[in-house]
């Protein structure tokens, strides 16, 4: 319970640095509408591949398969642009009580490269999972599929931070996240802020309330129009309705996608200055949405 007290407050927190900076939260925002892009680009040559291919065989399954692929690839890259602008905008406020997006916008071109090669490996990560898992219910497959997609989200959120921060490539990246973790520097953080699942229940909640408030006001337009037989009516009533529940999944996703870009960047932050100081956590003050938290 302490564990999620701790991971609201910091919730709490990192909407206060959002709040005074606007900038901070805003590339969150547009990973949204971009990601949105890039998936109906995506999908239109992925459904003519498959209108096309689908009784090629082996040629036509491999075909579609690098097809899939390529859209997760843009997709993962996408994210990782925008959380990259966010981690930086997150290590400027901290460091120098501004955010700019001028210096965000040049650190993701100095570092596309280096996230693409991210992209990549969360690409592979992503097909090594679905290959794992099969198409089967096994518990043991869908176990370990959960266990490798897990472990590879958690080391990205590490990952990232380095790679903006320092100016690192991916394979120094995961060195650095690593080394982290083995020298056991996040363990107080990541034991005691129970952020994931702050964030998890706010987007059950807001998702909830997002399907409660568009089915009644579909069914109520569909009532008003003169029922299910209206066609107008009907489609105006599941399209308002449809609306209204993606902007409440959307507004979840950008609380946690911030919300944890965040808390990751800040854990990191702190890590490092452990590491650089050679001492115990409890000496090193946290950066400051962690250290109201965690009262350091």
């Amino acid at each position: 319970m302490q564990s999620f007290s701790r991971g609201w407050q910091f919730l709490k927190q990192a909407w206060q640095m959002a709040s005074a900076d606007k900038d901070l939260i805003k590339p969150s925002i547009y990973t949204l509408f971009a990601g949105a892009v890039v998936s109906v680009i995506g999908i239109i040559p992925i459904a003519l591949v498959a209108m096309f291919f689908s009784n090629a065989g082996f040629v036509g399954q491999i075909i579609m398969v690098l097809s899939g692929a390529l859209l997760v690839f843009a997709e993962f890259i996408v994210s990782y642009i925008f959380s990259a602008m966010t981690v930086y905008l997150i290590y400027g406020y901290l460091s120098e009580g501004d955010g700019r997006m001028d210096k965000a916008w040049e650190i993701v071109k100095r570092d596309l490269l280096d996230l693409a090669t991210l992209a990549a490996a969360s690409t592979a990560v992503n097909a090594l999972q679905k290959l794992v898992k099969g198409q089967g219910q096994k518990a043991g497959r869908n176990l370990l599929a959960s266990l490798i997609q897990n472990v590879w989200t958690e080391a990205s959120y590490l990952i990232l931070p380095a790679m903006v921060i320092e100016d690192i490539n991916l394979t120094d990246g995961i060195k650095r996240a690593t080394q982290i973790v083995q020298d056991n520097l996040l363990l107080v953080g990541i034991s005691t802020v129970g952020v994931k699942a702050v964030t998890a229940l706010i987007g059950i909640l807001l998702g909830l309330t997002g399907a409660i408030i568009g089915s009644a006001l579909g069914y109520g337009i569909i009532s008003l129009a003169g029922g299910t037989t209206v066609t107008l009516g009907l489609v105006l009533g599941i399209g308002l309705g449809l609306l209204v529940f993606f902007i409440f999944v959307m507004i979840a996703t950008v609380i946690g996608t911030y919300t944890l870009t965040a808390y990751h960047t800040c854990l990191y932050l702190w890590a490092r200055d452990i590491e650089k100081a050679d001492v115990s956590a409890e000496s090193i003050a946290a950066p400051a949405p962690l250290a109201a938290v965690l009262d350091l």
